[in-house]
């Protein structure tokens, strides 16, 4: 049984770690002296907080506590000149040497100043057009989210020592080409644009379903997230997508109260009590949506918004416009065609035309590594009585499932249905 102090280290470890390797790559210019810093200054932590207690402001804490092992660590590598003159540099100059002019939104915690938006500058790093597309992802999951390499090797559906293989070059060529940690200017964001929003709403699903662990949600990741899409769309104020993004994070964690049940387990939406939907979410989501309905630009995260908007519509599930749902998948699909999007369509078949129909479709996807593919075909096969072949989904969707909360559900749902 692990030990109070332990719990609160991990969960201050979960919410703070990435924002500290965000403000120490700003400060140290070194990504992987960031990552290390911090992890030596939690350490520390782990030693002395048992008896100091957990400092008032534990984030500015490990902040500054990693910038000092940063300096001693390039002190006792000077043999190297230039190592030792960055340290000393660092050292006279201060934690403020790299802000910028305009940095209004900086906040002085210890010795550091922490600045607001180190996530999203660190995001656009990360999602530098020299790095490939999949590395721009895992990166960012890496540094800004904590993952463990594994979790993201299984995300991605690669060996594990390919994915450390990947991020090792990407930090390297960080490093090497010196690769700006800025917001982009104006006329660099468009390109930026499709990474920065596909890595936020991946930032999001990482606490929506955590990728391991015994807890469904992480809602430092889902918070922090819908702060990073906020931040897009003030940047961003007259493009469509970030709007999106953002209408579709709010219309989505409106339903977190319902989401997982009193033991922690998860609750399917169609099982949810929507009377304990944040209907302040949707209300905003609603918003926005009906906004991006009137500038006919869509895109696939409005398009997603526009789905979730519908369910949130409903009061129960059966009430749901499932064909309008359809519909939405219909287009999603010419926007962003991937057997992700059609197995959420089949599903929004099954229940407008029937588990046979959903089931030819689910049969034609090549998503075999991909537990929610198992589930739902379990889930149809179950619907047309054919249980043995159910059982056998269903196993396949445990063994694949990412955490232990969606594995225990996974195995009820074989039991109870049967």
């Amino acid at each position: 049984m692990e030990s109070p102090e332990t719990l609160d280290l991990d969960r201050i470890y979960r919410r703070e770690a990435g924002r500290c390797v965000a403000t120490l790559i700003r400060v140290l210019g070194d990504v992987d002296l960031a990552e290390d810093a911090v992890a030596d200054a939690f350490t520390v932590a782990a030693e002395r907080w048992p008896t100091t207690g957990i400092p008032p402001n534990p984030g500015g804490w490990i902040t500054t506590t990693a910038r000092n092992r940063a300096i001693d660590r390039l002190r006792r590598e000077s043999g190297r000149h230039e190592r030792h003159r960055a340290a000393a540099r660092l050292h006279e100059s201060g934690p403020d040497m790299h802000d910028r002019p305009g940095d209004e939104s900086a906040q002085d915690v210890g010795d550091v100043t922490v600045v607001s938006d180190d996530q999203l500058r660190l995001i656009f790093l990360c999602c530098h057009p020299a790095l490939s597309p999949d590395v721009q992802v895992a990166l960012t999951l890496r540094l800004l989210c904590g993952l463990e390499t594994p979790d993201i090797a299984r995300a991605f559906v690669v060996p594990e020592a390919t994915m450390a293989q990947r991020i090792v070059r990407a930090k390297r060529k960080i490093r090497d080409t010196r690769m700006p940690y800025r917001i982009p200017e104006p006329a660099e964001l468009t390109d930026r644009l499709r990474p920065v929003l596909a890595t936020i709403y991946l930032v999001y699903n990482a606490g929506h379903s955590a990728p391991s662990g015994s807890e469904l949600v992480r809602t430092e990741l889902t918070d922090e997230a819908i702060r990073l899409a906020r931040l897009v769309h003030e940047l961003m104020p007259d493009e469509p997508e970030p709007a999106g993004l953002l209408a579709l994070l709010l219309l989505t964690e409106a339903r977190r109260p319902a989401r997982i049940d009193d033991d922690g387990s998860p609750v399917r939406l169609a099982d949810q009590d929507r009377t304990t939907w944040d209907r302040t979410l949707i209300r905003d989501g609603h918003a926005i949506v009906r906004s991006l309905l009137r500038r006919n630009q869509p895109g696939p995260f409005q398009v997603q918004a526009a789905i979730a908007a519908v369910h949130a519509d409903a009061t129960t599930w059966d009430e749901t416009d499932w064909a309008q749902i359809v519909q939405l998948y219909d287009l999603l699909l010419t926007l962003r065609s991937d057997d992700v999007v059609a197995l959420n369509r089949a599903v929004a078949i099954g229940e407008l035309r029937g588990a046979s129909e959903a089931l030819a479709i689910v049969e034609e996807l090549d998503l075999d590594l991909y537990a929610p593919f198992h589930a739902t075909r379990a889930e149809l096969l179950r619907r047309l009585g054919r249980d043995d072949e159910a059982d056998s989904a269903f196993e396949r969707a445990i063994e694949l499932a990412p955490n232990e909360a969606e594995r225990d559900d996974l195995r009820r749902r074989r039991v109870e249905r049967r």
